[in-house]
C-alpha cells in the first residue's frame, strides 16, 4: 500500500518551468479568474494585446534570470540604529545554504527572516520589490533594529 503511494506521488510531480512552458501562460491567468472556463476561451485571441506582450516580453527576461540555480541567499546588515544586543554591526553577512548558516545572527532576527528566506532560497516571487533577488527586512527589536538586505546569490 505505501509503495503505490509513493508511485502516484511521483507521477504527480510536474517541473514548473516544463509546465510553464508546455501550456500557454494566457490560458492560466484566465482559468485563475473567478467563473472562467476553457469553453469561454473559445475563439479569444491574445495576441493583439500590447499588455500581454509586454508581460511576455517581461516573463521571458525573468526566465533567463531564474534559469541559473540559486546556491545561497545572504543576509547583511544595511543599518542599525541604537545598541544590538548580539552587536551586529554594517556590513556583517550572514550566509544561508541549504546544509545551513555560516556566520553569526541574532535568534531573534533569524526567526523572524527564516520565512523570507526559505521563500528566496525557493523562488518565491514579491510583487512589491522593485529587484526580484534583494528584499529588506527589519529585526523585530523596535527600540535597537537592524535592517538587513536579504538577497539571493545565483550561480554564475
Amino acid at each position: 500500500m505505501n509503495r503505490s503511494r509513493k508511485i502516484e506521488k511521483k507521477s504527480c510531480q510536474i517541473n514548473r518551468r516544463e509546465f510553464c512552458r508546455a501550456v500557454p501562460w494566457a490560458a492560466i491567468g484566465a482559468l485563475s479568474l473567478s467563473g472562467l472556463s476553457l469553453s469561454r476561451l473559445t475563439g479569444m485571441s491574445f495576441k493583439d494585446d500590447t499588455a500581454i506582450s509586454s508581460l511576455k516580453e517581461q516573463q521571458s527576461k525573468e526566465e533567463e534570470i531564474m534559469v541559473k540555480k540559486i546556491t545561497a541567499v545572504e543576509a547583511k546588515v544595511k543599518s542599525v540604529k541604537g545598541t544590538c544586543g548580539l552587536g551586529h554591526k554594517v556590513g556583517d553577512v550572514v550566509k544561508f545554504t541549504e546544509t545551513g548558516v555560516e556566520g553569526n545572527i541574532c535568534i531573534h532576527a533569524l526567526y523572524s527572516m527564516i520565512p523570507a528566506v526559505f521563500a528566496m532560497m525557493f523562488e518565491s516571487r514579491f510583487p512589491w520589490l522593485e529587484d526580484p533577488d534583494k528584499k529588506t527586512h527589519a529585526c523585530p527589536d523596535a527600540f535597537n533594529p537592524v535592517v538587513f538586505e536579504i538577497t539571493r546569490i545565483r550561480e554564475k
